[in-house]
């Protein structure tokens, strides 16, 4: 439900910033989602009844003293019927803004009010109806209220924000710099709803759908996001989930507005960027009990009737990864105790890419020789920014059609694209220029791949394969 900060170029007031327009070409004929930029966005304190706020970095709502907030936005350009209107706020991250009410929000008539000039004494009035209500608000998080009734089209809307308590809420303006501006997120077509837990595909097969190396403050993530919005199954993240230092901010700054949503079903992976905050206690405060136990983050389920899922922690600094450590003990011992005929295996630095940023890492051999000795089917890594599939392999990088196990490197979730170095043999496709994510549907004994790319753009990869 809450939604990252997306950049965009400051725009004088009075015109319209569209700030992205994602297709959703996967799944969803005709759907497509436009953001918009206030125009204008001020506040008012009976405090201070002569003061303007219209150049503050900040919105505040309240009732001692009473505060009210107000916002503009144009909507052009937008085509096709409207099946989804969503106003997003975020709050600021200073000490105090976190408040038992975030504010109850209403339509109003008048669209010409001034955004340097609105004072307390000339303000104008909150006089329609109520579009929705935020109760509790946590600091530098965002939240959602929903206001298809009142944006309808093309045009010119005002929404009016008053508190009823006293420990109101601040929320970042336009003016802000920092890339949480207010947000009007407009979608026509017929759009997909984010599924809220792990659900299978129409054909009853589970699936799994995911990427690594997520978030930071471009937008890759968010093209990302949407293509997970009609996909549905159980999302899984390769470690790198947000940048640069894994930070609880970040993660609520630049992750959860966008892969946040599909946040109820998704089970993660813990990446080096994720470990640059000590312990990754950002990504285990974020992610909570769907990480596993913060001292190992590596866990196990099932999927379906058939599969076994391994997470594995590949920051081998923090949790050890060798032959004898507790990690790997534990790990045949899970592959032992399953009974499920096929397994999928995760972690965040691939054992073999080609990628010229990384090289192979030798510290998760022990992982791939456990799996191997267990015939486990898939492995999935990120670490290097890019997609890449190899054939079935044995743990030295010999094909084995028989009992080899199919890695895939799947580091395309948003972060900046890396090239590609020497190209390691069994390598079968490759792609260093397209966000996308890896679509696997688990059959009873076979799986099926599929790399879905971002919109507008036309790299695919498929295939299928039994497991052992």
């Amino acid at each position: 439900m809450f939604f990252r900060r997306t950049s965009f170029t400051a725009v004088a007031a009075g015109v319209a910033a569209v700030l992205v327009t994602i297709s959703l070409s996967t799944g969803v004929a005709g759907a497509a989602t436009t953001t918009f930029a206030p125009v204008a966005d001020t506040y008012v304190d009976n405090s201070a009844t002569g003061t303007n706020y219209g150049t503050s970095g900040q919105l505040g709502v309240d009732n001692s003293p009473v505060k009210r907030m107000f916002l503009r936005f144009t909507v052009s350009g937008v085509s096709g019927p409207i099946s989804s209107v969503k106003l997003r706020v975020h709050t600021d991250d200073v000490s105090g803004s976190e408040s038992d009410s975030g504010g109850v929000f209403r339509r109003m008539s008048s669209t010409t009010w001034s955004e340097t000039a609105t004072t307390w004494n000339n303000q104008p009035s909150i006089d329609g109806a109520t579009l929705g209500t935020l109760g509790s608000v946590a600091r530098n998080g965002w939240y959602e209220v929903d206001v298809t009734s009142y944006v309808t089209g093309n045009g010119t809307y005002s929404i009016g924000v008053t508190s009823p308590s006293s420990n109101g809420a601040d929320y970042d303006s336009r003016e802000s710099g920092s890339g949480t501006a207010p947000q009007l997120v407009v979608t026509t077509g017929t759009s997909p709803s984010p599924s809220p837990s792990p659900s299978p595909s129409p054909g009853g097969d589970p699936v799994l759908v995911g990427a690594g190396d997520i978030a930071n403050s471009g937008s890759g993530d968010s093209t990302t996001a949407a293509l997970l919005d009609s996909i549905p199954g159980t999302v899984f993240t390769l470690g790198d989930n947000v940048y640069d230092n894994g930070t609880l901010s970040e993660f609520n700054t630049h992750y959860d507005p966008t892969w946040g949503r599909h946040k109820a079903r998704t089970r993660p992976v813990p990446g080096n960027h994720d470990y640059n905050t000590s312990g990754a206690t950002g990504y285990y405060a974020y992610f909570g009990s769907s990480a596993g136990d913060p001292a190992k983050g590596y866990y196990s389920y099932n999927l379906g009737s058939n599969w076994h899922v391994i997470v594995l922690n590949s920051n081998c600094s923090a949790v050890p990864c060798g032959t004898s450590s507790a990690q790997v003990t534990w790990l045949r011992a899970d592959l032992a105790a399953n009974t499920r005929p096929c397994t999928v295996a995760m972690w965040h630095h691939p054992r073999y890419t080609s990628g010229s940023n990384h090289a192979p890492n030798s510290s998760v051999a022990p992982f791939v020789q456990a799996l191997y000795d267990a015939n486990a089917d898939l492995i999935l890594t990120g670490h290097n920014h890019q997609y890449e599939r190899f054939a079935p392999i044995n743990p030295s990088n010999q094909l084995d059609n028989s009992r080899g196990i199919r890695h895939f490197v799947v580091g395309s979730g948003g972060a900046s694209h890396y090239g590609f170095g020497t190209i390691l043999a069994n390598s079968e496709a490759r792609n260093s220029d397209t966000y996308g994510v890896l679509k696997l549907t688990l059959r009873s004994n076979s799986y099926t791949w599929q790399f879905v790319p971002q919109a507008g753009r036309t790299y695919s990869d498929s295939g299928t394969t039994n497991c052992h």
